[in-house]
């Protein structure tokens, strides 16, 4: 009879021991997800905060009679196109954070044509209301830089733990994915070139 026990008694430790592993995996994935989301959501703010200051930088400028239009519009089409495209925390696939990152970056080198293009205007470069906005636009690129790397920092947590064995067998079960990056636009790694 004693020795009939102690298999079951295996068994039941061991049946223990998965069961408080999955749990705990699922848990932590859980919980990871949420930072994730979180940080996420950051990003989203930060870019929300430069695409409602690009109407008063546009205004300021529009003030100016005699200045690009085409600039302008391009701008305005820009920041059109890159808050249409939004991305739920739940699906951050590489290929649908690329996405936003290319409509994010069309507006980058748009609002960076608008501000060489203020150079060829004094007048306007010593607005105030345009030097406040000026401020705040390159305070928020600070703020949208800090919040993809703090994403990308939570993401690639998430996944090397998602990865790791026996979380990645666990991960499977449960249907959790790993979640995409940030990545450099294309051409950052080549060093703009400065011409005297």
């Amino acid at each position: 009879m004693k020795k009939a026990l102690i298999p079951i008694i295996i068994i039941v430790l061991v049946g223990i021991f998965v069961y408080t592993k999955a749990v705990g995996v699922y848990n932590m994935f859980v919980q990871n997800e949420e930072t994730i989301n979180g940080t996420w959501a950051e990003v989203e703010t930060q870019y929300q905060r430069r695409a409602d200051l690009i109407p008063n930088l546009v205004n300021t400028v529009k003030g100016y009679a005699d200045f690009e239009q085409e600039t302008l519009t391009a701008v305005i089409e820009a920041r059109a196109k890159a808050t249409s495209i939004t991305l739920n925390a739940d699906d951050l696939t590489p290929e649908k954070i690329a996405q936003f990152q290319q409509a994010q970056d069309q507006l980058s080198g748009s609002l960076s044509r608008l501000l060489v293009a203020v150079e060829r205007y004094p007048d306007l470069k010593a607005n105030q209301n345009f030097l406040e906005l000026q401020a705040q636009l390159e305070g928020t690129e600070n703020r949208i830089a800090v919040a993809r790397r703090n994403f990308n920092q939570t993401v690639q947590s998430y996944n090397a733990s998602l990865r790791t064995f026996p979380n990645n067998l666990f991960a499977g079960w449960y249907g959790f994915e790993t979640k995409g990056y940030f990545e450099a636009a294309q051409g950052a790694e080549t060093a703009p070139t400065v011409q005297f």
